[in-house]
């Protein structure tokens, strides 16, 4: 879907555009990233489109499910999403000012609002850092192999803590420096 920005300024002036839309954006995100997005479900969105001081705001309610792998161990996790964002399209550079930090604003070239590309590009941001299949939160078990083993925090504490000893030879320098802690 693409929209032209001097067109939406011109004919929704004083009344926004609604829309409620199916969008297929699985094509872009597994070219942008085929690791991070396995698969995507088309995206409905539900929004308004205004215009104020001729640019344009676009409040967006979106919904889908992705298909991503597990940040342990690379299963496919479904991954549904539903939030919503607000971005402003201007056509002017300098009229960023204008906004505050926080807001996202996009400076329109060549007229032309992608607004498939600002569906992906959302969706993208709500990947989350860690995504674990139902499994994976369920089980106490975390993963090894030959040779290595993933540990909690607490265990590892536990483990430096048994296994801190002072080599006989270096417990004399330690009076040396009565001030200092040992932070070892």
């Amino acid at each position: 879907m693409e929209w032209s920005l001097k067109d939406l300024v011109r004919d929704h002036k004083h009344e926004p555009l609604q829309f409620d839309e199916t969008v297929d954006v699985k094509a872009d995100l597994t070219s942008r990233d085929a690791v991070q997005v396995l698969d995507v479900d088309p995206v409905n969105v539900k929004g308004v489109l205004s215009v104020d001081k001729g640019h344009v705001i676009l409040y967006v309610r979106l919904k889908t499910q992705l298909t991503v792998p597990s940040t342990r161990s690379l299963t496919p996790v479904k991954l549904p999403l539903d939030f919503s964002f607000t971005e402003f399209y201007v056509g002017d550079a300098a009229a960023v000012n204008q906004f505050e930090e926080d807001d996202v604003v996009i400076v329109v070239e060549d007229d032309v609002i992608d607004f498939s590309k600002a569906v992906a590009d959302n969706i993208l941001l709500q990947i989350p850092m860690q995504v674990l299949s139902d499994e994976e939160v369920n089980s106490s078990k975390l993963p090894e192999g030959p040779d290595w083993e993933v540990i909690r925090e607490d265990e590892l504490e536990a483990h430096k803590a048994e296994n801190k000893q002072v080599d006989p030879r270096l417990a004399k320098l330690k009076e040396l420096f009565p001030d200092q802690e040992d932070n070892h």
